[in-house]
């Protein structure tokens, strides 16, 4: 028998179906997002932490100013200083003048209205107040702290010259101006007070 060649089919071509916009709710077909990770716990929050306990900061100590001075001639050069101060803005409130020996003759003349009246003046803080650096012990009654201290080298005890200059820096404010001579007074500050002429 012959054989007949079949005919291929003809298949009709298929339109596409138009795709229906996606319905608002509806799960779409394919890979679906990961459900969100809950956050993974860390370490604790740490509370601030105080500062640990140490040297405490040092005050910056007050701007040295050093006059040259013989011992005899301390007294004179400070009344000059205090004078400069003055001429210069500052307060006679703001003003201590302290002697390392003997006391300075206005401090002196002031005691001769008694003790009460003596003291009453750095209370009441109107006037440049003058008093010595300290007792031979080593200890002041009053607190004589102002901005500017003017120390009268007027003794020449390396000793008593050393607690004079230790008293002056700490009841310093701002400035310490120091009469006395250099070759003495020089090595006896701290570290870090250089003075500078005044």
């Amino acid at each position: 028998m012959p054989v007949v060649p079949e005919e291929p089919e003809i298949h009709e071509p298929v339109s596409p179906v138009p795709a229906k916009p996606p319905v608002a709710g509806a799960v779409l077909p394919g890979p679906r997002p990961a459900p969100p990770r809950a956050a993974r716990p860390g370490p604790p929050a740490r509370a601030a932490q105080p500062p640990k306990p140490g040297p405490s900061p040092r005050r910056a100590g007050p701007a040295v100013q050093l006059v040259a001075a013989s011992v005899q001639g301390a007294v004179e050069q400070a009344d000059e200083a205090v004078d400069r101060l003055l001429e210069s803005g500052r307060r006679p409130a703001d003003i201590l003048v302290l002697t390392a020996g003997e006391p300075h003759p206005w401090q002196q003349h002031e005691l001769s209205f008694g003790e009460a009246r003596y003291w009453a003046q750095l209370t009441e803080g109107d006037d440049v107040f003058y008093a010595a650096a300290a007792r031979p012990d080593g200890s002041t009654t009053h607190p004589l702290g102002r901005a500017v201290v003017v120390l009268v080298v007027n003794d020449s005890a390396p000793a008593r010259v050393e607690r004079a200059l230790r008293t002056a820096l700490g009841l310093a404010g701002a400035l310490l101006v120091v009469c006395g001579r250099p070759d003495v007074v020089t090595p006896l500050l701290p570290a870090g007070s250089r003075p500078t002429p005044a």
